[in-house]
């Protein structure tokens, strides 16, 4: 898949309400903001990135890239923040990641692109784990931008659960072995703890 058709959504627009209310993606992480560490880990991957957030814009929009904040009113979700993403995209797809998950993996894009293109899917999305422990991330994802209509119509329904609105598509599911590239930090503790390992 060519680079170049894909445009990188760093996912920023939440409340951090499990983090007590602070901005998850403008905390410091190893010395640099978690956001600025999941941009710069994604940016290599495709070619354009863009962030969505709905709060603290000027700080996100010194990253150097554009900021949207999303269409739909209410922090109403990852959704929410793909939406908004997809309108702003000028590319064939859209690959988004959370503002929290600064280790994600290196060929994340890659994978999910060759997916999507052998499967002829509408949507990739990673997964780790397997039996009793599999766990889907769909916030890393790789989406046709002809998508849009169809969330558009979920969301104003009031769909808000990711897993629900891809299970009416043509999606693949792409497992990776390293559970940890997929972490999110989503308290100060853990963010600490992190800080140290």
């Amino acid at each position: 898949m060519d680079t170049s058709q894909i445009t990188g959504l760093i996912l920023a627009g939440g409340r951090g309400t499990r983090m007590g209310t602070v901005d998850k993606g403008l905390q410091m992480f190893r010395g640099a903001p978690m956001a600025l560490h999941a941009l710069m880990r994604l940016s290599p991957q495709v070619g354009y990135v863009m962030i969505n957030a709905n709060q603290n814009i000027a700080p996100y929009e010194g990253f150097g890239v554009p900021v949207w904040q999303d269409e739909t009113q209410g922090f109403a979700g990852p959704l929410a923040g793909l939406q908004t993403g997809l309108i702003h995209c000028e590319t064939d797809y859209l690959a988004t990641v959370p503002c929290d998950s600064p280790f994600l993996p290196a060929d994340l894009v890659a994978r999910l692109g060759a997916a999507l293109e052998e499967n002829d899917a509408d949507l990739a999305v990673a997964v780790t784990g397997e039996g009793e422990t599999r766990q889907p991330h769909p916030v890393f994802c790789l989406a046709r931008a002809s998508l849009l209509p169809h969330l558009t119509l979920y969301l104003q329904d009031g769909g808000r659960k990711f897993d629900t609105w891809y299970s009416s598509l043509k999606a693949v599911e792409v497992h990776f072995e390293d559970e940890n590239a997929f972490r999110n930090i989503n308290t100060l503790e853990e963010l600490r703890k992190l800080e140290t390992d």
